[in-house]
């Protein structure tokens, strides 16, 4: 389930990349988490896979059918995550910006998982990885937009 109202784009920063179309307000939903799901013993893993899906509970992943796979990390995000599975929008989000969310919301992987951030933002934390990595003021900045399994 994408939002109509974005769509991917190639950048010479990311490669792929996710913008908005036109105004996004408050609370609308972006993609789904949709697809197919892994597990901590799934064989295949890869590096497509692994940088392309979200944690929704301990040794489970999941990838999503459409564009929620090729919305980037910020650690300024203007997306966060609902119902485990559902990228929505924190705030309002101007046409022509680019759709992001902060991968550590929903992450807290017992396998080491890590990524160089990229993101380039004033508060950028050069490393995204556990949930456990982000600073407790973000967490207070990102309520209701972090990942239930993780609150538990």
């Amino acid at each position: 389930m994408d939002n109509t109202k974005v769509s991917v784009r190639t950048t010479k920063k990311y490669g792929k990349a996710v913008f908005a179309n036109e105004d996004i307000a408050k609370g609308e939903v972006i993609a789904v988490f949709d697809g197919e799901i892994y597990d901590i013993d799934f064989e295949g893993w890869n590096d497509r896979i692994c940088d392309h899906v979200v944690q929704f509970e301990t040794g489970k992943w999941r990838i999503s059918k459409g564009i929620g796979q090729r919305i980037n990390h910020s650690c300024e995000p203007n997306c966060g995550i609902k119902n485990l599975l559902k990228v929505v929008a924190m705030r309002k989000i101007k046409k022509g910006e680019e759709i992001t969310w902060d991968y550590e919301m929903t992450e807290k992987n017992v396998t080491g998982w890590k990524m160089k951030c990229k993101c380039g933002t004033k508060s950028c934390r050069r490393k995204i990885g556990n949930y456990d990595n982000m600073p407790e003021e973000t967490r207070k900045k990102y309520k209701g937009y972090i990942s239930e399994w993780l609150l538990k």
